[in-house]
């Protein structure tokens, strides 16, 4: 995502080891935690951190010091299993000076990989899938004892509604929520709906307190999660699948993605309200119309297409065309005329011709998205495309594809940044910039980075800050008063 000159274009993040600001004194065993990936695995790092809390473990930044060490997982791309087999080797090889050191794996590769890990390769201890944390204590006490431990069963009603995350990385000003889990949309490309399970959605009454509670503790920004955020539909309970089968009673009072989004809006008036992942076939006009009623509510959109030619998405079972796609960009922009959108797009994927490409590119002309992220076509074992179409497109032109849709991207980015300067916008401070301590850094509500002098002013403050200047990622001033919103 292009929100800083330093960030890679590909999001294979790493959630670090930070130290969680919840240890307890009385802990006396010690994990280590990294997250590859989506968001949805940072956010079920700190469920796990939590649940591993209870059973005396503290978070620790010093990997030699670990009595436990987790990797929590992504499969979506192969580039991000390579990275994950490295640290899996740097893990054992410090386990090798200490004996004592556990290693487990978690999250999407864990549920595909599980007999390479513990049979075949031997690289870890235990092997945890996204819907069995709540087993960890059971598999910790068969590690302890000397057996390897796994349980990667999907679930259909797992949402961890219950378990308070321990905040990892913690800034202090924003924090995940997450509100559904799995997937049912069967993309040809993506390994998720067999990683994760059918969709299901969590309490709205539970995703509400946890945002009181987070604004109780001082943080002023949450973002909303789920694979596919605009599925969210709570009925009582169940797969969404079976909402036909319901009550009246159930259908009349169930909560859809925009009514979510109105409740937490009304229950927390001061706090910045994010939400990703969004599905084009999924999103409705209410969601866009909730957005536009409420200030609080951020501006921006993580619109994934994948592709621009219909015959590719037809191929990639996305059950919307570019022209359904125009359209949606063409309501957003029309009820909230400053929203930003962000794009995922694939290149390469089998069977794309050169005209498929530059349909991909027009349509990126058409959007002019303010931020991308942008991977060539990678082929992931057990996934539909990978069972029934020759990954035929060469290397080097899915590179030289990739690069002309970063180019172009990048000259969407500039041109989006240029639309900023000149004005004055509220920026949430989220810490000190990467290039000068004398800097603050945080976003508007387009999840724009901004920098500007540190002057007074702090960690947490909504403030006014009047654009300059700006680089294709980020944009450049100067505060000139503090928001009406602190």
């Amino acid at each position: 995502m292009m929100q800083n000159d330093t960030e890679k274009i590909i999001d294979e993040k790493v959630q670090g080891t930070a130290l969680s600001l919840e240890n307890n004194s009385k802990n006396t065993r010690k994990l280590y935690i990294e997250s590859y990936g989506c968001q949805m695995n940072f956010s079920d790092s700190e469920i796990v951190a939590s649940i591993l809390a209870k059973e005396g473990f503290n978070t620790t930044q010093k990997l030699e010091e670990a009595d436990l060490v987790l990797v929590n997982t992504c499969s979506i791309r192969e580039k991000a299993e390579q990275t994950v087999r490295k640290r899996l080797e740097k893990y054992n090889a410090v386990k090798r000076t200490n004996p004592g050191m556990k290693v487990g794996v978690l999250g999407c590769m864990a549920e595909r990989l599980k007999s390479k890990f513990l049979e075949e390769e031997k690289m870890v201890d235990m092997v945890v899938g996204p819907d069995a944390y709540k087993d960890l204590p059971n598999l910790i006490k068969e590690i302890d004892e000397g057996r390897n431990a796994v349980n990667v069963i999907l679930s259909k009603d797992e949402t961890y509604g219950d378990v308070a995350p321990v905040r990892l990385n913690s800034n202090g000003v924003s924090a995940f929520v997450s509100i559904t889990r799995g997937c049912d949309n069967m993309c040809t490309f993506c390994v998720v709906p067999f990683t994760r399970g059918r969709e299901r959605s969590r309490d709205p009454q539970s995703i509400i307190d946890e945002v009181n509670d987070l604004w109780d503790r001082g943080f002023k920004e949450i973002t909303l999660l789920g694979q596919n955020v605009d599925s969210y539909l709570w009925y009582g309970g169940g797969l969404k699948k079976d909402f036909d089968k319901a009550t009246d009673m159930q259908k009349a009072t169930s909560v859809n993605f925009a009514k979510l989004l109105e409740l937490v809006a009304l229950a927390q008036p001061k706090m910045r309200i994010r939400f990703s992942t969004s599905n084009p076939q999924d999103m409705t006009l209410d969601v866009i119309d909730t957005m536009a009623k409420f200030d609080n509510i951020c501006k921006y959109i993580h619109l994934p297409v994948q592709s621009g030619s219909d015959r590719i998405l037809k191929e990639m079972n996305r059950l919307h065309t570019r022209q359904e796609y125009f359209t949606l960009i063409d309501n957003i922009k029309a009820r909230i005329p400053d929203c930003a959108i962000s794009q995922d797009m694939i290149t390469g994927f089998p069977t794309e011709t050169e005209e498929d490409h530059q349909d991909t590119l027009s349509l990126m002309e058409y959007v002019k998205y303010d931020f991308g992220f942008m991977f060539a076509y990678s082929e992931r074992p057990g996934t539909l495309a990978a069972r029934k179409l020759e990954d035929d497109v060469p290397e080097a032109i899915k590179k030289r594809r990739l690069t002309e849709i970063i180019n172009l991207q990048q000259e969407h980015a500039l041109y989006r940044t240029q639309q900023h300067v000149g004005k004055t916008e509220e920026v949430l401070i989220e810490g000190t910039s990467k290039k000068s301590d004398a800097h603050w850094m945080g976003r508007n509500s387009q999840n724009t980075v901004v920098v500007f002098p540190k002057e007074d002013y702090k960690v947490g403050q909504f403030v006014n800050v009047k654009i300059n200047d700006c680089t294709s990622a980020t944009l450049i001033g100067e505060a000139v008063s503090l928001s009406k919103n602190n």
